[in-house]
């Protein structure tokens, strides 16, 4: 029977990912055991924005998208980023579908609380979970371009760690990686930086509250605690560039940091 796990990989981390990552993938499908990825693409719609002559505002870490970004954000991550990890899984000898959240209504979202703040983004409020089953019981990697779909077809951009963590919760898996160019979250020590293997929700409020985590990786843990109080057992913060991370992990090595309740 297959095993479904949810990986979510950062728009900064895919351009360095090495291939050894993909090849991780296709093994891990050949011993039945079906990753379902949802992708970010920051950087690149910041630099297709850049090059439109059109500036990006970030509100409390969300990209403030009117409908001129919007197009953008959609061309970007729902056609160049999202075939561009399919060709590279395939590449590998894995299979894979790239799907964004407006198909079939995937992603179905309503306006965040700040929208008069940051435009059209949204949370997802439901996922059709069936339509991610159906892919995976044909064989194939399903991978989510975090753009959603709400009422009367507005379309809304969406945080791709908020993405993830909607997905995982609605499977029901029980754990959910977010892989990163950074080897976990990390805590000053004596003058000098260490990898905490695990931490609680508390002690994340904690942290986020002293200012020791801050800026891209907030909405990563506020996902991950956001996962951890629905049916997800364990969130993962890994390296990408760590090789044969996925497969080490799932075997239970200690990388990176795992968010526990």
């Amino acid at each position: 029977m297959t095993k479904s796990f949810v990986l979510k990989c950062g728009g900064s981390t895919l351009t360095a990912l090495p291939d050894n990552f993909f090849a991780d993938l296709c093994k891990l499908q050949e011993e039945d055991m079906m990753p379902i990825i949802v992708h970010g693409g920051g950087p690149a719609i910041t630099d297709s924005l850049n090059k439109m002559g059109v500036e990006s505002e970030f509100v409390h870490g969300l990209r403030k998208t009117s409908e001129q970004v919007l197009d953008v954000v959609e061309m970007v991550l729902s056609g160049q980023i999202n075939k561009e990890i399919v060709r590279k899984i395939q590449l590998h000898g894995a299979r894979a579908i790239g799907i964004s959240g407006v198909d079939g209504e995937l992603l179905y979202a309503e306006p965040v609380a700040n929208a008069s703040e940051v435009g059209f983004v949204g949370n997802v409020t439901r996922v059709h979970e069936s339509l991610i089953s159906g892919i995976v019981s044909l064989g194939y990697l399903p991978v989510i371009a975090p753009v959603a779909i709400g009422e009367g077809g507005q379309r809304y951009n969406i945080n791709a760690d908020t993405a993830a963590g909607a997905v995982a919760s609605a499977l029901g898996v029980n754990r959910l990686i977010l892989v990163t160019d950074v080897p976990g979250i990390m805590r000053t020590v004596n003058g000098e930086k260490e990898v905490l293997s695990s931490l609680t929700i508390l002690e994340i409020e904690e942290m986020i509250g002293s200012g020791e985590i801050y800026g891209g990786m907030i909405p990563k843990v506020r996902a991950a605690i956001q996962c951890i109080q629905g049916k997800v057992e364990e969130v993962l913060i890994v390296n990408g560039a760590e090789p044969d991370v996925l497969s080490r992990v799932l075997s239970g090595e200690p990388l990176g940091t795992r968010i526990i309740r």
